[in-house]
């Protein structure tokens, strides 16, 4: 997409925040300048990409702050304890986000596969419209596996970040060292969370990469 109907699309982004219960008018004002279903879904789908990439990362950080505090001395646990809110704070925002992104491409894609669906009756060649519907019902397919796939991501983010959550809660309220050696109990559990994480979000992500490369191709 070039960078005129990007800064159409970050406009009209902001106007159409207001207009959530009329997606019809959001979408028809971005065809308007030439902004396609299609390809906004593609552009979400890659978004959302990135972002559960970047939600990924940030809890990796997290964990990483995490195991650093069993290897310091109770004197500054406190500093360490900082450090370890911050980047909790940081990974749930990011989580957040990504769950934000998956909501964006749900919406686009119901819209355009009902657009799709409806136009199927324009159709005066009947060979075409069983072609076009043929695709339809492929790229539908597609897009589900690829929902679920992003969708179980997410949701490997909330045991993830609930635990390092009361970690963090349990460490704030006790800076000593008794507070290391239970933190160190619950790093095998931990370890356990972050490779679920991580395998449904490479998974996630493959099954992105493939959507694009399909649709964009189809």
């Amino acid at each position: 997409m070039n960078p005129g109907r990007r800064r159409w699309l970050a406009l009209l982004g902001v106007f159409a925040f207001g207009l959530t219960a009329c997606q019809s008018a959001y979408y028809g004002a971005l065809e308007k300048v030439g902004i396609a279903k299609r390809d906004l879904l593609l552009d979400r789908v890659d978004a959302a990409r990135n972002s559960q990439g970047k939600a990924e990362q940030a809890y990796v950080d997290a964990l990483t702050q995490f195991r650093a505090v069993v290897s310091v001395d109770a004197g500054e646990l406190e500093s360490v304890y900082e450090r370890l809110k911050a980047s909790h704070d940081e990974a749930q925002a990011r989580a957040q986000a990504f769950g934000k992104r998956i909501a964006a491409v749900e919406s686009v894609a119901e819209a355009l596969f009902k657009e799709w669906e409806g136009e199927l009756a324009q159709y005066s060649d009947a060979g075409l419209r069983a072609k076009s519907k043929a695709q339809l019902e492929r790229t539908r397919s597609r897009y589900r596996t690829l929902d679920q796939a992003m969708r179980r991501a997410e949701a490997s983010f909330t045991p993830a970040l609930k635990v390092l959550g009361d970690q963090v809660l349990y460490l704030k309220h006790n800076l000593n060292a008794a507070a290391i050696g239970a933190i160190k109990d619950e790093l095998p559990r931990m370890q356990s969370d972050a490779a679920n994480l991580q395998r449904d979000v490479q998974r996630a992500t493959a099954e992105a990469e493939r959507f694009i490369k399909e649709f964009r191709g189809g």
